[in-house]
């Protein structure tokens, strides 16, 4: 066999010295300087390019690159990017057949160091931790995105190639390694975040879209939990991943993981979600603790998927429901509003779950229920309330509870009317949310309550009367359809109040639209038309 020592042949960026005299081939890159050996088992005739090289051979060369990304020479920038420019050749090198064939020896083999190499690919984009570098370590960060995104198309590229080769049935075995860590990258860059530009959300993008496409799936959701029953999905291996990432002492040191979670969590829902319970819980717990508001937020969020996907007898099964439910009440106390209707809507949600083993046996007053609890601290916040963004929050979600309590609204009758006066008498912007949803609860108040409504007969007809005054004198401020809404609610209920009071409010209202209605509202000529106008719709009764 003819050996030529100290042969050179050029490969694009690479050189490689043919033989040598103890039979080793050396392969270097010129653009990047970097030297990979790899000892052939038999030595080769004439020059050998990449493409021909063994698989031991490959697997040799991804391990020395995979050492420049994560070893010690991984802190200094230069090697890594030395590193990179070898591998983008090497891949662009080697046919799509070679490199996903395997060494034969157990958990050895190109796709499972492809699979390191795209972990370690994926930390090497990774934003930084959070109280680590500004806006300059940002774009840093979008500029490794898009570059390792072009390193994984390529990549994907070879899989797609060897998936529509007949010559290649090695390909799902490599896909399988590669699949979850691109993924991540995928989702950690394609979303807008900080640490993302648009480039690198365009790069991020298309190598999600080549993902699926390789992959077969038709949406993220198919990809993560199985496109038919038989199939897995990729949701535990994701999961697997991500979770050194996910535990209380590292959770922060990649800002991206919480969102990746969330982000994944969002795609399964029933009836594929109850078997992954233990792994997706006790995140969401951990973010949902966080002393930053943007941090309880998303947990908050995370926690109500899981109550929204996971059957009853799952989330009461080890008391899971009472641990949720006390891990989010004491954000109630926080004044935050999207924080607190955040957890408001998880919580109503949340209610029918814990109240099914409470049974009311008919020998007895009913027991107080969570909801009780949770209405009588939004009471407590909301008397003193004065800022508008959480009296609007409030307000928002109190037609709920009161449909959820329905008659046992009665135990908090005293503490609702007086919150319902008050919030009737204070001017809410232009949209008035908050007083338009006070009227609707008012409505419910009225129809679940009704015997007990004829008693406050006197103070919720001068609130009334004196709200729609109130609108009947705003020519401004309050744009015309609000205006009309307003005043139909206010309509509707003086309807509903007549009807409980059995047609009190007929003959109280001449008494008390006197000292109620101001002289301007009633001399205007704008407000005497507005409040004739209600006027007539109420003696129609």
């Amino acid at each position: 066999m003819n050996r030529r020592i100290g042969t050179v042949v050029s490969v694009g960026p690479f050189q490689l010295l043919a033989s040598c005299p103890n039979g080793d081939q050396i392969f270097t890159a010129a653009a990047g300087g970097m030297e990979l050996e790899s000892a052939k088992e038999t030595p080769l005739e004439g020059s050998s390019l990449p493409g021909e090289w063994s698989p031991s051979a490959l697997e040799q060369n991804f391990s020395k690159i995979l050492h420049r990304l994560t070893g010690q020479e991984a802190r200094q920038s230069n090697s890594r990017d030395v590193a990179l420019k070898d591998l983008r050749a090497l891949i662009e090198a080697t046919e799509c057949n070679r490199l996903f064939e395997g060494s034969g020896e157990p958990h050895h083999g190109i796709p499972e160091i492809l699979g390191q190499v795209a972990k370690a690919l994926g930390k090497y984009a990774a934003p930084y931790k959070e109280e680590e570098g500004g806006s300059d370590g940002h774009s840093e960060v979008a500029e490794k995105a898009a570059e390792v995104g072009l390193l994984f198309l390529k990549l994907l590229g070879k899989v797609e190639t060897a998936k529509n080769s007949l010559d290649c049935p090695a390909w799902e075995t490599g896909l399988r390694h590669l699949a979850g860590p691109i993924y991540i990258f995928a989702i950690t860059h394609c979303l807008e975040k900080p640490w993302t530009s648009p480039k690198s959300q365009e790069v991020a993008g298309e190598v999600l879209s080549l993902l699926l496409r390789v992959t077969g799936c038709s949406s993220e959701a198919g990809f993560l939990r199985g496109e038919n029953e038989d199939e897995k999905g990729k949701f535990i291996v994701i999961m697997g991943l991500l979770k050194p990432d996910l535990n209380k002492e590292t959770w922060k040191n990649n800002p991206a993981a919480k969102h990746v979670f969330s982000w994944i969590l969002q795609q399964v829902t029933r009836p594929w979600l109850y078997q992954h319970l233990e792994r997706i819980l006790p995140p969401s717990l951990l973010i949902s603790d966080d002393y930053q508001t943007e941090n309880k937020i998303l947990g908050v969020r995370c926690i109500h998927h899981i109550v929204l996907n996971v059957p009853a007898a799952d989330l009461l099964q080890f008391n899971r429901a009472q641990v949720i439910y006390h891990a989010i009440f004491n954000h109630l106390y926080m004044p935050e509003h999207n924080l607190i209707q955040a957890v408001l809507l998880c919580l109503l949600d949340l209610f029918p779950i814990l109240e099914k083993t409470m049974h009311w046996k008919g020998d007895g007053a009913r027991t107080t229920t969570h909801c009780d609890e949770v209405l009588r601290l939004i009471l407590t916040h909301m008397e003193p309330e004065h800022r508008l963004l959480l009296r609007r929050t409030y307000a928002r979600n109190l037609p709920a509870f009161v449909k959820r309590l329905g008659i046992l609204t009665v135990r908090h009758l005293k503490r609702l009317e007086r919150v319902i006066i008050s919030y009737l008498e204070v001017y809410d912007g232009p949209e008035e949310e908050a007083r338009l949803k006070i009227l609707e609860t008012l409505k419910l108040l009225m129809q679940y309550t009704w015997p007990r409504i004829s008693c406050r007969l006197v103070v919720l007809l001068k609130a009334i009367l004196k709200l729609i005054c109130d609108v009947a004198r705003d020519p401004t401020l309050t744009p015309e359809p609000v205006k009309n809404t307003l005043l139909q609610e206010a309509t509707d209920c003086l309807i509903l109040l007549d009807h409980c009071s059995q047609g009190q409010v007929k003959h109280l209202k001449s008494r008390f639209l006197s000292p109620v209605v101001p002289e301007p509202c009633r001399m205007h000529e704008l407000g005497s038309c507005r409040c004739r106008h209600t006027e007539e719709q109420t003696n129609c009764l």
